[in-house]
């Protein structure tokens, strides 16, 4: 018997039918980049605007802007965790602090030389601190997404390993830059007269990220469960 095409009830099943063809739903952006960006751009534009050295700006703002365009191309296909968007929004702003004043004239740093007795500006010592402390938080969400390493001694040992051979590079980079434009790289270097300025970056560096997998480590698995990383316990985030 051929259903009456007038009938209410046959309007309603097939009404609740599920539908065999949706479209697509874009990707969102991570609200976390949004964040990077948002605080990338405020921090680069006030950064920019009248630094004390325009070639020293350049040198110490470029990761921003390099960092910026890798996270946009990669954010739809691997975004990163909420916590590592939030410390690389953190690291930014140490970089186009320093870019501005140069690391050596932070205002922030000459006072707290001033009411430690310090005989130089330890702002610097605090970006090398943050070229360890980050990177390491980076190199643990990369390794643990990426690679067959898994939780414990030796992922440890090589998330500090990447931050220390990072910061052994980045010495290498500005004895490059110092030789290639000689008096022009002075304020990039900020050595600020300590002969053992390379040794106590790679050492604030090392201390840095040393920190960060004793603090971090455990709030960075709960921010890994956000995109799809199980916690040690195997559970997924919703």
């Amino acid at each position: 018997m051929d259903a009456d095409p007038n009938d209410e009830s046959v309007h309603a099943r097939s009404a609740d039918a599920p539908r065999t063809s949706r479209t697509p739903r874009t990707p969102r952006t991570p609200r976390g980049l949004v964040l990077f960006l948002g605080v990338s751009a405020i921090g680069l534009a006030w950064s920019g605007s009248g630094p004390h050295d325009r070639f020293t700006w350049w040198l110490e703002t470029l990761p921003v802007m390099i960092g910026a365009v890798l996270l946009v191309a990669t954010a739809r296909r691997f975004p990163l965790s909420p916590l590592l968007y939030a410390l690389l929004a953190a690291h930014a702003v140490v970089l186009v602090v320093g870019g501005h004043f140069t690391y050596a004239r932070v205002p922030a740093g000459a006072w707290v030389a001033e009411w430690l007795g310090l005989e130089r500006n330890p702002y610097d010592r605090l970006g090398h601190l943050f070229q360890g402390f980050v990177p390491a938080v980076l190199a643990r969400e990369l390794l643990l997404r990426t690679s067959t390493l898994a939780r414990g001694g030796w992922l440890a040992f090589v998330c500090v390993c990447v931050p220390l051979a990072f910061s052994a590079f980045y010495e290498l980079l500005e004895w490059w830059a110092a030789a290639a434009t000689g008096a022009a790289a002075d304020d990039f270097l900020g050595t600020q007269g300590d002969a053992w300025d390379t040794q106590w970056d790679m050492a604030c560096a090392l201390v840095g990220a040393v920190l960060a997998l004793a603090l971090l480590a455990r709030a960075h698995d709960r921010s890994l469960t956000r995109v799809g990383v199980p916690t040690p316990g195997g559970a997924r985030g919703e």
